[in-house]
Formats: structure tokens, sequence, C-alpha cells
């Protein structure tokens, strides 16, 4: 792991704080059932600050006192060689000091009885007050004691600041380190959905189909999916979150499916939807050219200057006019999107933002008004994914029941433009066609 843009950011935050003490805990093991836990996945914020990977660990970020520079300083589990034959290896503190780059590390053990000597003097304490109530309690605790030193001349911090926040502002922009990873995140997942493609077939299980991803993503080095995957087929593909992914595929539905992988930390979000049977029907060619064109003039919007919401705006405008023409709605495009009458058939956003999480950190606005909406700025990255979903209904032409259409890709913000990272998933009609051609219905390898 190259430890040095973690280092970077630790001196940017510290930078920022100028003075105070920062506390930032991991994310604690979750109990699957009984003595079984869950895969192990670090706090976002902290992986940010260190690339540590392991539970029961805290990292406390001091940004200088009297003649003292800043220190960043690691708490985390003892080296235990018994305890590692049974769960693994684990750094200690002197290997991990010096393997991420810290001023100081200690035992996890002690965390408690250093944090009030730590706080003591200090102006201003940064934590993430409100996310944890046990973390919460444990930094409360912390302050009395500093405060029950009070007749010796020790003073607790007086100021608290959301780290979260500051944090936030900073994952907005990824560095070309973040880059390089949702790069590789965006094309293993590009991999699993050409898979995907030419696996589908109908009588398969949604399963099944879900099967080849987590094969790929695994096989590729992803540690995880990036969320639960969608694999939607005819009508579940108008239920947005749908993950039960039990259903079989039958000959002339669509196929939504909706997945992507993490890899080191980051994400990849991809959607892509695709005849079960390997070619569309024309009320199916029809919904998706109409949500392929939203995505399309989406994506155009994309550069430095625009506001978050211009992409939206922009497929919003498409969807509307060819909901009117494919005579799904009436009226005009300007009194359509004045009613909100297309969320019947669109009701969710065209993006968000993507990074470590996959509904990743940042404000998508700077205030309170209608068009205080965030500038784009190169280095940040968002999701493009208009969709339009049909559910049977007495005014809707029956060639366009149970049609749900959504495409999605992952798109980094550039100096001139953007670029789309997922661009070698397959997403016109043409492409998806041949793709299925060449392999319809293989079986995994």
């Amino acid at each position: 792991m190259n430890i040095t843009p973690f280092h970077q950011r630790r001196l940017s935050l510290l930078q920022h704080m100028q003075a105070g003490l920062a506390v930032i805990p991991t994310a604690p093991e979750q109990v699957r059932n009984r003595d079984t836990t869950y895969p192990y996945r670090a706090d976002s914020y902290f992986h940010y600050l260190t690339g540590f990977p392991e539970p029961e660990a805290v990292l406390v970020l001091v940004a200088g006192r009297g003649n003292d520079g800043p220190q960043s300083i690691l708490f985390c589990r003892e080296k235990d060689v018994d305890k590692e034959i049974w769960d693994g290896f684990r750094h200690g503190p002197e290997a991990a000091r010096e393997a991420f780059s810290c001023d100081a590390a200690f035992s996890i053990k002690e965390f408690d009885s250093k944090l009030a000597e730590l706080l003591a003097d200090q102006p201003a304490l940064w934590f993430s007050l409100g996310h944890d109530a046990d973390w919460d309690a444990r930094i409360a605790a912390a302050l009395n004691a500093v405060r029950a030193q009070a007749r010796v001349g020790r003073r607790a911090p007086a100021l608290i600041h959301d780290v979260r926040a500051t944090l936030d502002e900073m994952r907005l922009v990824k560095d070309d380190y973040e880059i390089a990873l949702m790069q590789k995140a965006a094309s293993i997942a590009c991999t699993a959905h050409r898979r995907a493609m030419q696996f589908a077939a109908p009588g398969r299980f949604e399963y099944a189909v879900e099967a080849e991803f987590l094969h790929e993503f695994r096989r590729q080095g992803s540690q995880y999916p990036a969320y639960p995957p969608i694999v939607a087929g005819g009508a579940n593909a108008c239920i947005l979150h749908y993950v039960d992914n039990n259903r079989p595929l039958r000959d002339g539905e669509l196929l939504l499916i909706d997945a992507g992988c993490e890899v080191d930390g980051y994400a990849s979000d991809i959607t892509r939807t695709f005849p079960v049977n390997g070619r569309f029907s024309g009320a199916q060619a029809d919904v998706y050219a109409l949500v392929l064109a939203a995505q399309t003039a989406a994506i155009a919007a994309i550069k430095p200057g625009a506001t978050f919401h211009d992409p939206h705006d922009a497929a919003v405008r498409v969807l509307v006019q060819g909901m009117l023409d494919l005579k799904l709605l009436e009226g005009s495009v300007a009194g359509v999107i004045e009613s909100g009458a297309f969320k019947r058939f669109y009701m969710h956003r065209t993006g968000h933002w993507l990074g470590m999480d996959v509904h990743d950190a940042g404000e998508y606005k700077t205030g309170p008004g209608d068009h205080d909406w965030r500038s784009l700025a190169p280095g940040m990255t968002l999701t493009v994914e208009p969709g339009c979903y049909i559910r049977p209904a007495d005014d809707v032409p029956v060639a366009f029941h149970n049609i749900g259409v959504r495409i999605e890709d992952d798109v980094l913000v550039t100096q001139s433009g953007c670029e789309i990272l997922t661009a070698d998933a397959p997403k016109t009609i043409a492409a998806i066609e041949e793709l299925m051609a060449e392999g319809q219905g293989l079986d995994g390898q």
C-alpha cells in the first residue's frame, strides 16, 4: 500500500484545524449471528486518513501544542501471536507506527486513560459527535476527567467541531491515488456486466446471474460488492431497490442489473438493462433509447463550473419529451416538469457522489436556496443514472407494462469536461445485442 496519500490527507486536516485535537475511531466489528461476525470493513473516514485495516483502532491528530509540532497518533490492538493463529495477522503498535507513517502508536487498551491527558488544555476537539452513542459517552467521560482537574489548572476544550464536515469537503475531490482505485473498481465491474449479459438467458434465475457478478468481482481482486446487487427481471425492474434476486428470468422481459464492486475501500456503481433473450422488442427499444438519450444529455452537462443539479435538469427535459412522445403523459414539457407528473415514471435524482461510500460524502448544496447547488470541479466523481419505470395501469399502453430501464455510469469531472470511468460496459442497443449474440446463455467460467 502507498501510504503517502494517507499521510498527506492527515497533514491537510491538521493544517485546517490549526489548533486542537481530532479523534477518529474506526468501525466496530458487527455480529452477524451468535459468535460469527460480518466481514470487516474499516470506517471510511478512518480509512481515508490511515489506510489501517484492523478493527479496534483510533486515530488521534494533535494540531500542535506549545513548541510541539503536529502529531498523528494511532491506537490499535497489541501484537498477539496466539490470537493470530485463530484470526490472522495483526500489526501491533510498533509495527503499525512504522508501516502507516504515524508519529506514535499505543495499545488500544491505553486509549481511554491517555485521551484525557491529550485533551487537557487543548482549545478545541474535532469529533463526529452524535454518530455513535458509545463513542459519545467515551468522549464525554474524557472531557469530564479533564474538567475534574480544573483546580490544578487543567482545562477541557471549549469548542467541539464536527470533523466530518471538514473531511466531507476533502473527500469530494479525489486525488490521483483515489482515481486509480476507482478506475480499477469500475473496470472490474464493467467486465462483470459483460459477463452477465452473456450468461443471462430465459429460465435462469436472478441469483444465478448475481453469482456471475460475485465470481468476477472476487476473481479480479475486488474485496466486496460495493452494495447488495440488484438483479431485477421483468416487473422487478420497477422496484428501485429490489434485492431478493430469486425469480426466474422469462423470455421477452428485460433484466436490470445495478451492481458495483469495491477495491481497497473505493466503489464502482453501474446499472445496465438488457433483454433476457438478447433482442429488444419495439416498446423496450423505445424506452431504452429514451433513457440512453437522457443519460447522454446529462453527461454532456458535466463540466467544471456546472452545478450538481445541471445533469439532472438535462435528463429530465429529455425524459419528459420522450414520455410525451410515447403517449405516457399529456401536456407540454414545461407543464409536466412544473407539475412533477413525470415522477410517476421517474422518481429519483440522476446521480450522487461516488467514492469510498457508494453514496459518498459531501453536501450537494451550499445553501438553502433552490439555486444553491454546488459547482462541479475537477476530481469530483459522480454517477449518472436516469431511468424510466412503467408499472401497469389503465392509461398506460399494454406494450409498456412492467418495462423498467436504468442506465448508470461513473463519471469523473476533468479540467475540460468529464471522463466516463465505466465506458467498457456496453450500453447502446447494437452493442448489447451483439455481445449477447456472441455468448447467449454461456456457462460461467
